[in-house]
Parts: C-alpha cells; sequence; structure tokens
C-alpha cells in the first residue's frame, strides 16, 4: 500500500491515476498517525516550495515525515516533493524545507527560458533502483522554474543551461524533479520501481 500525502495542493489525481495503471494499491492521508503506519510515501508536488512547507507545517506533518524517513521507511518525493527534501529554496527564503539532503534550490538563469517546461533528457547514473531498467538517457516530462544542485544522492541529471540533479536516491529516499506520471510509459516504470521495492 502507497500512501500519498495529501496537503491541499499537488498533483493529487495524475499520481492516483498512475498507480491505478500499475496495479498499485493506494491511499490518500493527511495525518501524522497514518503518516507512521504508512508502508510506502509519496510526497508529490505542483507549485511552490513555500506554500508546500508551509502547508506540511501547519498539518504537523513535518516531524513525522522525518520519523518516517529516519526509520528506514521508503520515501518517494515528486517535483516540489522532491525539492522539499531539501533545506531550502531561493523560492522562498526563509522557509526550511525537510533537510534530509544538503543544498539548497536556485532559480535558473537569466539566460534560461522559465519555467523549464517540456521533455528532457537526463542521465541516471549506475545502481539507481528507482531508475531501474528505464535506458541510458530517456526523456522525462519536466515542469520546474527551481533547480537542485549536484549531490552526493544525486541519482540522475539533466541539463538545462546548467546541470542539475534530475533525480535523488539514497537507501530509503528516493526523488524525482521531472513527473513520472506525465513521462508516459517511462514515468509508469519508475513508478512500477518504486511501488515494487
Amino acid at each position: 500500500m502507497i500512501s500519498i500525502i495529501d496537503y491541499g495542493a499537488g498533483n493529487l489525481r495524475s499520481v492516483q491515476n498512475t498507480l491505478s495503471e500499475i496495479g498499485a494499491q493506494y491511499r490518500l492521508i493527511d495525518s501524522a498517525a497514518e503518516i507512521k503506519s504508512a508502508q510506502k510515501l509519496v510526497l508529490p508536488g505542483v507549485g511552490h516550495f513555500g506554500q508546500m512547507m508551509r502547508a506540511i507545517d501547519a498539518m504537523r506533518l513535518r516531524e513525522p515525515i522525518l520519523e518516517y524517513v529516519r526509520g528506514g521507511g521508503p520515501f518517494f518525493g515528486i517535483c516540489v516533493g522532491m525539492q522539499g527534501l531539501f533545506e531550502g529554496s531561493e523560492e522562498a527564503e526563509g522557509v526550511a524545507g525537510l533537510g534530509v539532503i544538503a543544498g539548497r534550490l536556485r532559480r535558473f538563469g537569466a539566460e534560461a527560458r522559465v519555467p523549464h517546461m517540456g521533455w528532457n533528457e537526463i542521465r541516471p547514473l549506475a545502481g539507481s533502483r528507482l531508475l531501474a531498467n528505464i535506458g541510458a538517457r530517456p526523456f522525462v516530462y519536466f515542469a520546474n522554474s527551481y533547480h537542485a544542485p549536484e549531490v552526493p544522492e544525486t541519482a540522475a541529471t539533466c541539463e538545462y543551461s546548467t546541470v542539475f540533479s534530475a533525480a535523488v536516491e539514497h537507501e530509503n529516499v528516493f526523488g524525482v524533479q521531472f513527473h513520472p506520471e506525465k513521462s508516459g510509459p517511462l514515468g509508469l516504470k519508475i513508478m512500477d520501481n518504486f511501488a515494487k521495492l
């Protein structure tokens, strides 16, 4: 059973549809008790880093999420949900991320068209369980104005005016900047990889 955190925003319906398509069981959750009992946890996201983190704090879900992650529970952040794993973002100065991964999100430079919207190539790194068997340079769908730095947890990179982390992975923590639920059969494979961990 995959638990999807419902904090009042995000791309819940498209994530639900994707999980249904791969035959995965799921539920929407919005409480600390439900996070504590989760088998697998997904934090979807569309929109603003600050709004997401403020909603999580208002619902008192920050510490339950961190306890879940520290306890080894499989966690998958999608788009802004991945960004939330970092310490913070230029999009919302003064708003703390979960801090599971060191580093801050930065806005793409003036030379780039923002948002970064559409299909782009990623380069998965060897050994990723989340990105297993998706090919050496697959194309996936992005919609982001801010990007994560390359870090030790980087599982795939993408180049759009600069090279950035398209995916992160460390032990039980996984995240993608792109939208697997909008990335066709390849996105289904990625979601299935997480579901079968």
